[in-house]
């Protein structure tokens, strides 16, 4: 009788001769790019065993690698390609800009327009400043919400992703405590406290002991295991932040667009003071980045109504409103506000697949949980379904899990991140039958799993 463990192993040894058979010209690739780029790639989490695909184009929702090998995409530019990869109708637009001017360097009549289209279409919000990625409008909120409070500390939660800043790069990952990386001061972190997701007593001890001056948080944590709130747990952080003072941000870096037109704010019905953007917000090209608040707080970045550069917040960038970026979005955005209707049949059936997976997770043992909400999915192999991310990592079944089922999906023509926690983010045009196919896959691993 063999163990759970031999199992796995045994499967893993069996794909990986399959995957390698497969994709030998990545390989190749990973020896020449680890010479000249550590890790062999540009981030690390792109990196899988025994060596990662070298993708060399994208189109809707497939991918293609340099072996000529086909993939099902659920990993979408992480995240990014709502509507597929590369749009006709955006790639077409972004083209036709960039005639007249790639960046202008100078204010510019689009800025004006999708910030206005931004302010119609998020909930709450007054005014807009455009950022180069979704780390730096989470840098640049925060020092707003301290500029705008008068206090230090700022509350995140544990396995919530802001990006490199360092001010947010703490409580990521285990054991959710110290610098997240090397070459981080711990000085750098001493204002930032990580409370558990879906964890309202922990969020008030922290905001009753220090002088907070924003909670920053994802409503549905994103790299974190797609990781849904509780009933009534969104609502309870506004009703804290307000009572302590503080600001709520929510970080719609993923949410954003995704959830609903509006994101987490319309899908969940909570209000935040500051919202953070990227991804969509670029439409599919690189520099895609916002901040959005009302109108009291945007003006602490007024330099117009603050003239001294040390009466106010500080926000900037030489790519920050450039063309390519803006045309993109504000098509992208425009296209969908003008299709609202889409999102009730994405969210359902994204929703459809999460209860098939868990069903197929049920009949094989209990050997795994799929959460999340609308068409961000993630899938746990643990003892009990998380709800926050320390029972994703602390009650794992067998790590060796997370790498099979990568593994197995790459040799089955389905791609999606990471190796080690798996988030599925499917744009509006993955269909049906790819849904279903996923599922039967899925459910042909688990199978192979649980064979008595």
């Amino acid at each position: 009788m063999h163990s759970l463990s031999d199992r796995i192993q045994g499967l893993i040894d069996k794909y990986t001769k399959l995957y390698v058979e497969k994709t030998q010209k990545s390989r190749e690739l990973l020896e020449r790019a680890r010479k000249v780029l550590p890790g062999g790639t540009t981030y690390q989490i792109r990196f899988f065993l025994p060596y990662p695909v070298y993708i060399l184009k994208a189109s809707g929702v497939k991918v293609w690698d340099v072996d000529g090998n086909e993939y099902v995409d659920y990993w979408m530019g992480h995240g990014t390609h709502i509507l597929g990869h590369s749009p006709d109708f955006v790639v077409k637009a972004v083209n036709d800009a960039a005639y007249s001017g790639t960046h202008l360097g100078y204010p510019n009549t689009l800025e004006v327009e999708y910030a206005e289209l931004l302010t119609k279409v998020i909930p709450n919000v007054d005014m807009v400043r455009f950022s180069n990625s979704g780390t730096e409008a989470n840098m640049y909120a925060v020092r707003l919400s301290r500029a705008y409070t008068g206090r230090r500390y700022v509350i995140k939660m544990e396995g919530g992703w802001h990006g490199g800043y360092d001010g947010l790069h703490v409580g990521v990952n285990p054991p959710f405590e110290g610098p997240e990386s090397l070459g981080l001061p711990v000085e750098h972190i001493k204002y930032t406290i990580v409370v558990p997701y879906n964890d309202l007593n922990a969020l008030e001890n922290a905001l009753k002991s220090f002088d907070v001056a924003a909670v920053i948080m994802e409503p549905v944590l994103g790299s974190g295991g797609c990781i849904e709130p509780q009933p009534g747990y969104l609502k309870g952080v506004r009703e804290l932040v307000d009572r302590y003072g503080a600001l709520l941000i929510f970080d719609e870096v993923i949410t954003g667009f995704r959830l609903a037109l509006g994101g987490g704010q319309e899908l969940f019905n909570v209000k935040a003071d500051i919202v953070t953007l990227g991804k969509i917000v670029g439409g599919g090209y690189p520099g895609a980045g916002a901040i959005a608040s009302r109108s009291e707080i945007m003006e602490l970045l007024d330099q117009i109504k603050r003239p001294s550069a040390r009466s106010r917040s500080f926000h900037g960038g030489t790519f920050t409103g450039n063309k390519v970026t803006l045309t993109a979005g504000y098509t992208l955005i425009n296209y969908l506000s003008q299709h609202k209707s889409l999102y009730e049949g994405f969210n359902n059936l994204w929703d459809w697949v999460r209860n098939e997976l868990s069903r197929a997770c049920e009949e094989h043992d209990r050997i795994c949980w799929a959460t999340g909400v609308g068409s961000m999915l993630g899938i746990h192999f643990t003892r009990e379904k998380p709800i926050n991310v320390r029972m994703a990592y602390e009650g794992r079944i067998d790590e060796n899990l997370y790498h099979l089922a990568h593994l197995y999906m790459r040799t089955k023509g389905i791609l999606y991140m990471t190796e080690h926690m798996p988030h599925l983010l499917p744009s509006m045009i993955h269909t049906r039958e790819h849904a279903n196919s996923l599922i039967q896959e899925f459910n042909n691993l688990l199978s192979e799993l649980t064979a008595k």
